[in-house]
């Protein structure tokens, strides 16, 4: 094998691409590839250019095992071939949570969205990658479901009671597909009709959101665990705030709020009433609604210490915020956000709280997910150290034929395979999370 270096870059003509320190010397890589790689393409890391120029420094550096590749091929092997004729994917119902076979359960938007998701995170598009053609099936069953939807009714799917409606919430549906939609369109040219079509049923799902906003902020139709569907809810707002789809900003302030809300940075309580009793539900919501407040504090913060309008020891309080500019309401919101988020984000990583209700389900698998996306988006360093530890978790219980399931609530082995894969390849989309949180 034949191995081409330049500054902090290295390159095997075998097609895998392997980051180095510049310091590391030759005889070093050379013994780091035979276990390790980096996204091998065509799902490809986006940290570093052919040339070895950095997209983003935050994420130079980061390498794969070469076992979460391997994972992951299996994984999107599986789920492709669990696609119905329609373009769909399925999750089930509630009432027979049993019913493992892909094939057996009718296609749902929620589920849909979370496969498309993941191929889109695994380097496909609509006219690239191994599973393009799986991704344009999607997108149409997708944007066919939204498009027949009443304008009246908040639901964007006639199916009621499905496992990811009854553990997450009634709207859940609209949420994902939400999300979906918004990364979808950075991936469709202008000149492509589908732009278009894509954008307005964004926007259907948007304003459905925001329809089954309740009082507290969280969103209506709360199932089991609640508040993951609030989250989720919270994270398609940004996402489509970010693509210039138009937000109400109090219905996505209150969103965060609530968030925020169900845990106290002070005592490290954690309310759990929407979220079936289980800490790592909540918290994982804590962490991600507070991650882009976290990490506009922590800049700032830097910024001050360096210009000397801080003293280098000083830690981020309501007073030391006042004293760079930020108004006493301002402080007070911003303290409590980055609070939250440096507490909560150790708490979502406890082993303890890791377990969930004691063995995994779709709500599990969710929540590290979350936790993942929170820390990409703050560019918080201790990522690398969530993605061993949560990869490992991952790896070391995929079943044999490439797939995960669930062991209580959410069984769905296209729901929890989908967001595994979300999951394990969440790498590829650091740029991404990266500039989200610059809004």
């Amino acid at each position: 094998m034949t191995l081409l270096k330049t500054s902090g870059l290295a390159l095997l003509t075998g097609g895998a691409l392997l980051l180095s320190s510049p310091k590391t010397s030759t005889s070093e890589l050379g013994a780091l590839t035979s276990n390790i790689t980096v996204c091998m393409t065509p799902k490809g890391c986006v940290f570093k250019t052919l040339f070895g120029e950095e997209t983003d420094t935050f994420s130079s550096g980061f390498i794969v095992p070469e076992e979460a590749n391997g994972s992951i091929d299996k994984g999107l092997t599986w789920i492709s071939q669990a696609q119905h004729p329609n373009g769909g994917w399925g999750a089930g119902s509630h009432r027979r949570q049993d019913v493992l076979d892909p094939h057996a359960v009718p296609a749902d938007p929620a589920t849909t969205s979370m496969v498309a998701m993941a191929l889109l995170r695994t380097r496909n598009t609509l006219s690239e990658g191994e599973f393009s053609h799986h991704l344009n099936k999607a997108l149409n069953f997708i944007l066919t479901t939204v498009e027949s939807t009443p304008v009246s009714q908040i639901k964007i799917t006639d199916l009621s009671g499905t496992q990811i409606q009854t553990k997450l919430g009634d709207n859940i549906d609209a949420a994902l597909t939400a999300q979906f939609l918004a990364n979808m369109l950075d991936k469709i040219e202008e000149d492509n009709p589908l732009k278009e079509r894509v954008e307005k049923a964004l926007k259907t799902c948007v304003n459905k959101i925001q329809r089954a906003q309740d009082l507290d902020g969280s969103i209506k139709g709360s199932g089991w665990a609640g508040v993951l569907q609030s989250s989720l809810a919270t994270t398609a707002l940004e996402a489509a705030d970010h693509q210039g789809i138009e937000v109400d900003e109090d219905v996505l302030e209150k969103a965060r709020e609530y968030q925020k809300g169900n845990y106290n940075a002070e005592t490290g309580d954690v309310k759990t009433d929407k979220g079936a009793g289980i800490v790592l539900y909540s918290v994982s919501g804590s962490v991600r609604s507070s991650a882009k407040a976290a990490r506009k504090v922590k800049a700032e913060m830097k910024k001050a210490k360096e210009t000397g309008a801080l003293a280098p020891e000083e830690e981020v309080s309501v007073e030391n915020l006042m004293e760079i500019g930020y108004t006493r309401d301002e402080a007070v919101k911003y303290n409590t956000s980055y609070q939250v988020y440096e507490s909560s984000k150790n708490k979502a990583q406890e082993d303890g709280v890791m377990s969930g209700f004691g063995n995994n389900g779709g709500e599990e698998f969710l929540s590290y997910l979350q936790t993942g996306e929170s820390l990409i988006i703050n560019q918080d360093e201790e990522w690398e150290k969530w993605y061993a530890n949560t990869a490992n978790r991952l790896i070391s219980i995929q079943n044999n034929d490439g797939s995960w399931n669930g062991h209580h609530c959410i069984t769905s082995p296209v729901f929890c395979t989908a967001t595994t894969l979300l999951t394990l390849s969440i790498h590829n989309d650091i740029e991404r999370f990266v500039k989200l949180g610059e809004d």
